[in-house]
């Protein structure tokens, strides 16, 4: 397999954002049912309200049950004022319980080892046993255009996300929602992005998520954004609403009939190895050790 065993294994199929100005929002993501919170600092928090936001974040690290869920904190982008205060503060005032940090608007590799510098200074200073990983958003032109060397800045790295609606700013997109398609555009005018994301990650061992589908509402229709990504072979998508949850942990999750082909692949090549044979057909397709190569990923990742 071409996964990195230095890279943590999570379930990461969806991955709620919550603003962490509302402990009442927190504590309901705490309680629900996404594999991986993020408690955001970011775009979700007014200006005047990200002091708070930090005790907030530190507070909900160090004192609610998480069960097995992943937790990772959102800080804002190092063109802001904010970055380096949300890095210390919640390193210092947290606990180990905290699994990830997310950066915003990762457009080279200096914004990933800037961070990778802070973290590790901060983390000696206050003593924490179990360094933090990172999860990048690439959400720009320049982000895109580096994103294999990105990808490979830092054995911190566990995670590439796609940020759809800063990505379709960046670039001049005409368009004012977030993760929908162009009705003017013939096709899936996002499959570029999401296809070399998917590479970058790939190549260098790395969980790979979609970013957010804004029309909440839209079940329907993030159900179809979510295939697509699926299919592609990401992990995951966002959720930015609860009820969406459901939907995307259903899409991630390999159906019983996938397994049961994977499990009937690897069946038949066996026999094929005992008998001598490299390739055999199974239910008039031709298979080899390509398609065991794609059965195991498949149950690896279902397990």
């Amino acid at each position: 397999m071409f996964i990195q065993t230095s890279v943590p294994v999570r379930r990461n199929r969806s991955q709620l954002s919550v603003p962490a100005s509302s402990m009442r929002f927190i504590e309901k993501a705490a309680a629900g049912d996404a594999d991986v919170v993020f408690l955001d600092l970011e775009d979700s928090v007014a200006p005047a309200d990200k002091d708070q936001a930090r005790i907030n974040a530190a507070q909900a690290v160090r004192e609610l049950d998480w069960g097995d869920k992943t937790l990772s904190v959102r800080v804002n982008a190092w063109d802001t004022i904010w970055t380096w205060r949300d890095v210390v503060d919640v390193l210092a005032q947290s606990s180990d319980r905290l699994d990830l940090i997310m950066l915003p608007k990762v457009h080279n590799v200096g914004d990933v080892l800037a961070l990778d510098r802070l973290v590790t200074q901060v983390e000696a200073e206050f003593g924490r046993r179990n360094p933090v990983g990172f999860e990048l958003i690439i959400e720009s032109a320049e982000g895109l255009m580096n994103v294999e060397a990105i990808a490979a800045a830092s054995p911190r790295i566990e995670a590439l996300h796609y940020g759809p609606g800063d990505y379709a700013a960046s670039t001049g997109a005409r368009t004012t929602v977030i993760g929908e398609g162009m009705a003017a555009y013939p096709g899936d005018p996002w499959h570029y992005p999401l296809s070399r994301l998917l590479v970058a990650a790939r190549a260098n061992g790395l969980r790979v998520l979609d970013g957010p589908w804004s029309a909440h509402a839209d079940l329907e229709g993030l159900k179809t954004a979510a295939e697509r990504t699926a299919a592609l072979g990401f992990d995951g998508k966002w959720a930015i609403h609860p009820g969406q949850i459901e939907t995307i942990n259903a899409v991630f999750s390999p159906a019983e009939a996938e397994l049961d082909q994977a499990r009937r692949i690897l069946n038949a090549m066996d026999q094929a190895a005992a008998e001598g044979r490299g390739a055999v057909t199974l239910d008039g397709r031709m298979i080899d050790v390509a398609s065991i190569r794609q059965a195991r990923t498949l149950l690896a990742r279902a397990g």
